[in-house]
């Protein structure tokens, strides 16, 4: 008993003497760089280097001496830190040949104090999670002199930019640029990314902007937009600055930009003009989704929008350039903000004015597969198009006291298109027989007046928690428009030369469709604890629509005046929408969970004013939802959401209008459709460590849809199509989206390196001649990006990866188009002496072979200038710039849907090369233009 007494004391004694022999210490003393005086309390952090998770920590002492002691064998991290003072940041060891890590006297720096060529060890965070928003701090970046919001956005971690400005973060479209929070002329992003400075910047956050009532009740009411806020610095809120370019170049191509913003107290003044044929230009006025729904589409609340047909050649062209073509524009605009009244009252305005001209060819090759054949058909299009637009909004909001805010918004849209199109299209067989030829041209002009005005109304009741919110909405829309279509069609059967059968049409289209609108929603929050929460909700919407449809067939003496009745309408729609709800909301500590759910009951009413006919419908709508978030910590979080809605038939599947602007495709309609449910399940995750500059995303979604609606088609051996609109039982369309990005720097070469995951898949059916097709269309891209900066003298960012495309369809073995695909992109910026600046950019696509389609499609656009700068600032610069210089941006596109294949081709910018003088000129707060 005693031996075994006496062995467990020693055997105790030497893993004390071991344990002591592999434990460490570092020490050492805090002063100031400039004086050598102590920094008493400066904060210590030993972190673990594998996951920069804290191990230790102490405050140094009165002569500014800090000790750490008993640290266990394994690498780490010091981080040394004082108020104003930049950051002391050093990796070091502990092991048996190294027991102690004295680092004598560190000096910090006062962050006042620090120039160019001081070199600190340290890392800033360039971001952090707050809630659901990600935070970007401008002063972990590079800048450069004169460098704009976009050229600091490129260099955040998960988002992306393209050569046309376009905003891409974490998978997702970014559609909304806010400045302190405030729209900033609305709906372009690059008027803020192309136009203000960089250097004006405190800070930028990422999150999903809720609607007003949303944001302030937290029932979520499916109303979000990927959005970017730019949070500026005070001491750039007083003074003016602005930009101001000239260019001309070969083949008459050029462009000018001129933009002016002037802020003061708490007013902001903004004004910009733009003009060019270069695509280059801001065209992103982004009003198709509010003010140009097309179709009768039933919304999430059970709203329906009466206005134009689905793929109506006589609707208003929405302005947007998407590369195809040739644009020439020209838009201009002002903006005013402004608070007082001790920030109790806000004013926010904009107005904007433009006009583009677009023109151009297209081709299209297409392959309609049959459940025993295939349908190969060609199609030649030019097109002519020009819109001109006035918008106008008007957002006022005062706080009546602490608990009562009022927010009221006006915009009004008057716009004018005018379209001239000429098409000429071929249908073959698998033999090459020709089964169809069709020749058309369509002219339009389209007057567009829209009117919406918004009211919020919330109120802070006495217990805490408990609110009240009231949000009322009018709207009014009213089209007009009047245009020609003039369309032959000859059907031929097999062997025969001549058509055995020819429908013509040549009529005058005349349309005049009127919506108004009122919505109301009335919000109730009640504090049930601590933790959890109740949101009652109570809508009323009330709507009218009138749109009459006339069709004139031409007289004897030539005049379009004889009424075709069976191609002309005149509909009337009142609707009436109730809807309830109740969400609960939970809170506690770092979780965050609600759930609920929306009832909308829907009664409309179709009057058919030729027919003396109405067609009546009531229905309901059921949408439930949960939410949850989980804070890991202030850099890592989690949040997951499911929702679910009711899918209500359009009135178009229903009972379609008849139309013979598609003389190759009939339409019928469907009294019998049953609803269908749509479930959608989100999920993302995010995780930054400063140290190591690492950042990991995840973000995905699936969608399945129940009873959905599909298409049945009958195509005839001439091509000719009947098209009607089915439920499919007992199978579920399916779709889901998946994008993940991990990157991190890479001390040994100074390079930030990051990789990127992204898959898409949907699962869709439709009947083709009595036969269930399903088709699979989805692709796969992986992608490196690669990016480093070296200040004064190059700055470079590359991104490429291969791509896998699937498109098949069961009910053609030979319709399968799967195929490998490559993307690449990459941009530079080279210093040189004499003030002289090389840039240049490239995107690289390749398209393989497919089974359908044996032609690889590979094109190089490349573009480059060089830049000289002058002026002590260097705000002012002449540059020469190539654009497509290896003259291979050729416009192409493929596509598969229901197993058909389609491949178009059409006019696009190509290669030209431009002269321009450029000058950035400033006066802010903080005097003339500095290097940060």
């Amino acid at each position: 008993m005693r031996q075994t007494i006496l062995l467990l004391c020693c055997f105790l004694f030497l893993s004390n003497i071991l344990q002591a022999q592999t434990s460490g210490t570092v020490k050492g003393y805090i002063t100031d760089t400039i004086n050598n005086s102590t920094l008493t309390n400066a904060s210590v952090s030993l972190l673990r280097a594998q996951d920069s998770i804290l191990v230790k920590f102490t405050r140094a002492k009165e002569n500014g001496y800090f000790e750490l002691n008993n640290i266990k064998a394994g690498k780490f991290i010091l981080l040394v830190s004082y108020p104003k003072y930049a950051d002391f940041v050093d990796q070091f060891s502990v092991d048996s040949t190294k027991l102690i890590q004295d680092y004598g006297t560190i000096n910090l720096a006062d962050k006042g104090r620090l120039l160019s060529e001081i070199i600190i060890k340290g890392n800033r965070a360039a971001m952090k999670i707050k809630g659901d928003t990600l935070e970007f701090d401008p002063k972990a970046f590079k800048i450069e002199p004169n460098a704009k919001v976009e050229d600091l956005i490129k260099q955040f971690p998960g988002i992306q930019i393209d050569k046309d400005g376009k905003i891409t973060a974490q998978g997702e479209t970014v559609t909304k640029v806010l400045v302190d929070g405030e729209e900033f002329f609305g709906d372009d992003p690059t008027l803020v990314t192309k136009n203000l400075r960089a250097d004006m910047v405190d800070k930028v956050q990422l999150y999903d902007k809720k609607s007003d009532q949303a944001a302030f009740t937290g029932i979520d009411d499916g109303q979000k937009t990927k959005t970017l806020n730019v949070k500026l610095k005070e001491d750039k809120k007083n003074g003016h600055f602005g930009k101001v370019e000239l260019g001309g170049g070969t083949d008459n191509f050029y462009k000018g930009q001129a933009m002016f913003n002037k802020f003061w107290d708490k007013k902001k003044l903004a004004a910009y003009g733009i003009l060019g044929n270069t695509g280059q230009v801001g065209l992103g006025w982004g009003d198709k989704d509010k003010y140009g729904q097309s179709s009768y589409q039933v919304t999430d609340d059970g709203g329906i929008n009466f206005s134009n047909n689905g793929n109506d050649e006589f609707e208003s062209w929405d302005g947007q350039f998407n590369g195809e073509g040739i644009p020439v524009a020209q838009t201009g605009g002002i903006h005013f903000d402004n608070k007082w009244n001790n920030d109790k009252e806000s004013i926010n305005a904009n107005y904007k004015i433009g006009d583009i001209k677009l023109s151009g060819n297209r081709n299209d090759i297409n392959q309609q597969n049959l459940s025993s054949s295939s349908i190969y058909n060609t199609s030649d299009k030019s097109f002519e198009k020009n819109m001109t637009k006035n918008k106008l909004d008007l957002a006022y909001e005062i706080k009546i006291d602490t608990t009562l805010t009022l927010k009221l918004n006006v915009d009004g849209l008057f716009k004018n298109s005018k379209s001239n199109e000429a098409e000429m299209r071929k249908g073959t067989d698998e033999q090459g027989n020709q089964l169809n030829n069709l020749n058309q041209t369509t002219t339009n002009d389209v007057d567009d007046k829209t009117f919406n005005i918004n009211t919020l109304l919330t109120k802070k009741l006495k217990k805490t928690g408990r609110t009240l919110s009231l949000n009322l909405s009018q709207s009014s829309t009213d089209s007009k428009s009047d245009g020609y279509l003039n369309s032959r069609a000859e059907f031929f059967t097999t062997s025969v030369i001549s058509p055995d059968s020819t429908k013509v049409v040549d009529q005058n289209k005349v349309n005049n469709i009127s919506n108004t609108a009122f919505k109301s929603n009335l919000i109730y929050t009640e504090p049930l604890s601590k933790s959890l929460s109740a949101i009652l909700n109570y809508g009323f919407n009330a709507s009218s629509g009138k749109a009459d449809r006339k069709s004139f067939n031409q007289s004897s003496n030539g005049d379009y005046n004889v009424l075709d009745s069976i191609f002309s309408n005149n509909y009337e729609l009142d609707q009436t929408i109730n809807q309830l709800g109740a969400i609960f909301n939970y809170k506690k500590n770092k979780t965050v969970f609600s759930f609920g759910s929306k009832f909308s009951g829907v009664n409309f009413k179709q009057y058919d004013v030729y027919t003396d006919s109405s067609f009546k419908q009531k229905f309901i709508n059921y949408m439930p939802q949960i939410n949850y978030q989980y804070n890991f910590k202030q850099r890592e979080v989690l949040r997951l959401s499911y929702n679910g809605n009711t899918d209500q038939p359009t009135l178009e599947q229903i009972q379609p209008i008849r139309n013979n602007q598609n003389q190759l495709n009939t339409i019928l309609g469907n009294p019998n459709l049953d609803p269908s449910f749509r479930n959608n399940f989100r999920g993302n995750y995010y995780s930054y460590k400063v140290l190591s500059n690492q950042y990991f995303s995840v973000n995905g979604s699936y969608n399945f849809t129940l009873n959905p609606i599909i298409s049945n088609v009958f195509t005839n051996d001439r091509g000719e199509s009947i098209s009607q609109f089915v439920n499919l039982e007992n199978k579920a369309t399916t779709s889901y989206f998946l994008n993940s990005n991990f990157g991190k720097t890479i001390k040994a070469i100074d390079m930030t390196a990051g990789i990127g995951f992204s898959a898409n898949k949907n699962v869709d059916y439709n009947y083709i001649n009595t036969k269930l097709n399903q088709t699979k269309n989805s692709s796969y891209s992986f992608n490196l990006n690669l990016s480093k900066y070296k200040e004064k003298k190059y700055n470079f960012n590359t991104s490429f990866g291969p791509i896998y495309n699937v498109a098949d369809a069961s009910i053609n073995e030979n319709s399968d188009s799967n195929g490998w695909g490559f993307n690449g992109n990459f941009w530079t910026n080279i210093e040189l002496p004499f003030k002289l600046e090389i840039s240049t950019d490239g995107n690289y696509q390749y398209n393989g072979k497919t089974q359908v389609i044996q032609e690889t499609f590979e094109r190089f656009i490349w573009n480059a200038s060089i830049t000289k700068k002058f002026l002590k600032t260097d705000n002012l610069r002449v540059s020469i710039t190539g654009r497509d210089l290896l003259n291979q941006n050729v416009g192409f596109n493929r596509s598969a849907f229901n197993g058909n294949i389609n491949q178009s081709t059409y006019t696009t910018i190509q290669r030209y090369f431009m002269f321009s003088v450029s000058w950035d000129f400033s006066k802010m707060g903080g005097g003339e233009i500095k290097q940060n």
